[in-house]
């Protein structure tokens, strides 16, 4: 064969080459958009800050993040989480105190429920171990019996540093060996450490260096997932509210009423987010993540924030 003829069958299969690539390519199919929302009950911002926590920091530098966040609703875990986790103030949900009596959970579900009642594809997942979160307790449960799995420690009964060890040790074998869509994992330690010591004790500093090696646990059991490479994970973090310096909180001082937004992934748009962001986004922003257009007669408070998509 001569030199010429060599380099034309190159030249030949050179292109044969670069169109399968470039057809594989376009067969390739988008990431699957799945989320984490991490909750740590209590944690001041300010506090935050001052502790060493590598987990949370990293996900700050790959995501958008607001300590200055000012909460709306009563600052107290009831009112808080419920915010949080169904998008709307305490004049909808109905919950004031930590009694959850009278809710109004039925219109406004919390956004693992609201998934499985817009399509019961949807795998969802919830562990906690503060009782009204996940059971009858106190008027409760906020995270319903619809969702798929939910798991239920008791941290009055084991103490909460116990019912967080077990609680995040169930949700990394739920992340890597199971495919949730949606999750959610409560940590509560940090702020029982603030009830007991002080909202700048040394236990409360330990705790949310804990809580932070608890994030970092869930995070890698994430990218330890198989199927890791194609999925587009979305993790936001928050929180109910702050404490005061000798602990306690309920009242309307910056340090109770100040909290903070996390989000952090492949569909975030880097950097910090907007003063106006707040604890009601929370939910909002994991549904319009994983492609569920928001209903306007579902009357929800919070909005998008932090996706690409969304700026």
């Amino acid at each position: 064969m001569s030199s010429r003829t060599t380099k034309r069958a190159t030249t030949v299969t050179g292109l044969i080459i670069t169109v399968l690539l470039l057809a594989g390519c376009a067969g390739e199919r988008p990431p699957v958009k799945k989320v984490l929302v991490i909750g740590i009950d209590g944690v001041r911002p300010d506090v935050l800050a001052e502790v060493p926590t590598p987990a949370i920091d990293a996900l700050i530098s790959e995501g958008a993040f607001s300590g200055r966040v000012i909460t709306q609703a009563q600052t107290i875990s009831g009112p808080g989480w419920s915010s949080m986790l169904t998008g709307v103030w305490p004049e909808k949900h109905g919950v004031t105190s930590n009694n959850f009596t009278g809710n109004n959970y039925a219109l406004y579900p919390d956004f693992l429920t609201r998934l499985e009642l817009i399509d019961g594809e949807f795998s969802t997942f919830a562990v906690v171990d503060w009782a009204p979160l996940g059971s009858e307790a106190s008027g409760g449960p906020l995270l319903s019996d619809t969702i798929d799995v939910k798991l239920d420690f008791d941290g009055d009964q084991l103490g909460y540093q116990e019912g967080d060890n077990r609680s995040v040790a169930a949700a990394v074998r739920f992340l890597e060996h199971q495919d949730p869509d949606a999750a959610f994992v409560y940590i509560g330690y940090p702020d029982v450490a603030a009830h007991d010591n002080g909202g700048r004790s040394q236990e409360y500093y330990q705790s949310i260096e804990n809580a932070d090696l608890h994030v970092g646990r869930l995070v890698a059991a994430l990218r330890n997932r198989p199927t890791y490479e194609r999925e587009d994970w979305l993790i936001l973090v928050s929180t109910d509210h702050g404490h005061r310096d000798g602990g306690g909180h309920g009242g309307d001082s910056p340090e109770e009423r100040t909290v903070f937004f996390l989000a952090s992934g492949l569909s975030v748009t880097q950097g910090t987010l907007p003063r106006d962001v707040n604890i009601v986004d929370v939910a909002i922003t994991a549904l319009a993540h994983l492609g569920i257009a928001i209903d306007p007669t579902w009357h929800l408070d919070g909005r998008v924030s932090g996706l690409e998509a969304a700026n």
